[in-house]
C-alpha cells in the first residue's frame, strides 16, 4: 500500500467533503408508481403463423425504446374460464416508470417505426393503460 502523509489525507479528505454532492453519483431512488400499457393485437388474418411470427419478431425489435422498464410478449393461454378473453392474437405488456415514460415510448422513432412496418397485419388494437403504486414482492 502507498504510504500517503497526514496533510496530503486531511487535504484529499477535505476536497471531497467539500464536493458538491450533484457530482457524486447516486443510485436513483426505486419508483413509486408504476404505468402499465397492455396491448392486444388482433391479425387480419386470424390464425395465420406467419402474420403472428412477423408481428413478434416486430415487438422484439420494439423492446429497444429506453424507456421501457419490463416488456412481456405473449399469446392466448391453455386456460379455459368464462372469463377470459382468447380472441385476440398477441399481447403486448409493457412497464414504464411513470406516464412521462410512456408518453416518450409513444412518439420514440423505433414506435413509429414499428407502426408503419407491422399496421398491415392487424385489423383491430385494443390497450389498456394503468397507473398504480409500484409492484411489490408477496
Amino acid at each position: 500500500m502507498k504510504n500517503v502523509s497526514r496533510r496530503k489525507f486531511l487535504t484529499t479528505s477535505a476536497v471531497v467533503a467539500a464536493t458538491p454532492a450533484t457530482v457524486l453519483p447516486v443510485a436513483a431512488a426505486p419508483s413509486k408508481e408504476l404505468f402499465v400499457h397492455h396491448v392486444y393485437f388482433f391479425l387480419k388474418n386470424k390464425g395465420n403463423e406467419a402474420d403472428r411470427t412477423k408481428l413478434m419478431e416486430g415487438l422484439e425489435k420494439l423492446r429497444k425504446v429506453p424507456t421501457i422498464r419490463l416488456s412481456h410478449i405473449g399469446v392466448p393461454a391453455s386456460t379455459n374460464r368464462s372469463v377470459i378473453e382468447k380472441g385476440y392474437d398477441v399481447s403486448w405488456m409493457l412497464f414504464f416508470d411513470n406516464l412521462d415514460e410512456e408518453e416518450i415510448y409513444q412518439k420514440h422513432p423505433i414506435h413509429l417505426k414499428f407502426v408503419e412496418d407491422y399496421s398491415h397485419l392487424w385489423e383491430k388494437v385494443i390497450v389498456y393503460d394503468s397507473i398504480g403504486p409500484a409492484a411489490k414482492k408477496a
